[in-house]
């Protein structure tokens, strides 16, 4: 028979963490197949759809030999890939981890607005970001961020 009780606290907790390790999981499971399938290599990913159809380098262009050039301990090689993709690796592992710390603790973040666990302007800063780093990279004075 099934009573009417809820969850404990340490229930709750566990059910808060299940999305933030999910994503772990997911993230970590991508890595490790980018980091052990060399993108590099021919006829194992497929192009990227914006500089097939178009000639021109996405934000993301180089996105995969940059994550194949950090499991393989190689941040130089990684930064000339793709610096965008490079640094924000860390700004995702950050990102990341409040929201791990906030599921686990039921709380909320510190200048973000109720139900969002970063504030809206700097979503829109890194948007901006991106797309100064897309048209940059595509110019002839940027070439050296391309890929």
């Amino acid at each position: 028979m099934v009573t009417g009780k809820t969850e404990g606290p340490r229930g709750a907790r566990a059910t808060a963490l299940l999305a933030p390790l999910g994503v772990a999981l997911a993230a970590g499971a991508a890595v490790a197949f980018v980091g052990a399938v060399d993108p590099g290599e021919p006829g194992h990913y497929p192009t990227c759809p914006f500089l097939m159809l178009t000639g021109l380098y996405c934000p993301g262009c180089g996105g995969l030999r940059t994550v194949y050039a950090l499991v393989h301990g190689d941040p130089v090689a990684a930064l000339g890939l793709n610096p965008f993709v490079t640094l924000m690796i860390p700004v995702l592992v950050v990102l990341w981890g409040r929201w791990t710390l906030r599921a686990w603790s039921g709380g909320t973040s510190r200048g973000a607005p109720a139900g969002r666990s970063v504030h809206p302007a700097y979503v829109w800063s890194l948007l901006a970001l991106m797309v100064v780093f897309w048209i940059v990279r595509n110019l002839p004075f940027g070439e050296f961020l391309a890929p």
